[in-house]
């Protein structure tokens, strides 16, 4: 049996807008084009804040997400409410990945600020102009790796 037989994305009680998710996903991935273009660590410090609280029970307080909110219903889309597990595991990929790049820029560590920051930069692209959840993709294996004696 393959590892995706054993779980499934990860399944909230909580329900939030995929247009939002899509649009978080392209500020995310311009913060990040902005941040490499300037090589400034300040947006990534700004992601990485904005990426704990859409990650935890803060995330009506995540400017991003607020944005966000405000450019769907000022240009009328309308909503597509989704289950927020997926959203909430890929939020704290994006809070470690983050994190990672800001540890990256304090090491002065041009190849590996490059590797992170094309990595999350592909991963929020994806999200924002496809819909495409590489966290949903993702999460069976980490689960897997983290609950493989419940499993077997």
């Amino acid at each position: 049996m393959s590892v995706r037989s054993y779980a499934i994305c990860p399944v909230s009680d909580k329900k939030v807008n995929e247009r939002v998710a899509r649009i978080n996903g392209i500020f995310t991935a311009l913060l990040l084009i902005i941040a490499v273009s300037l090589h400034s660590v300040i947006p990534v410090v700004f992601l990485t804040i904005d990426f704990f609280l859409r990650a935890s029970q803060y995330s009506d307080y995540s400017l991003i997400a607020i944005a966000s909110k405000s450019i769907v219903r000022n240009l009328g889309l309308n909503e597509n409410i989704i289950n927020a597990g997926p959203k909430i595991f890929a939020a704290r990929i994006g809070f470690i990945f983050s994190f990672l790049i800001i540890i990256s820029f304090l090491l002065n560590s041009g190849l590996l600020i490059a590797i992170l920051s094309s990595t999350l930069l592909l991963f929020s692209a994806l999200e924002g102009f496809f819909g495409y959840c590489v966290a949903c993709e993702i999460y069976p294996y980490v689960y897997h790796l983290l609950y493989k004696e419940k499993i077997q």
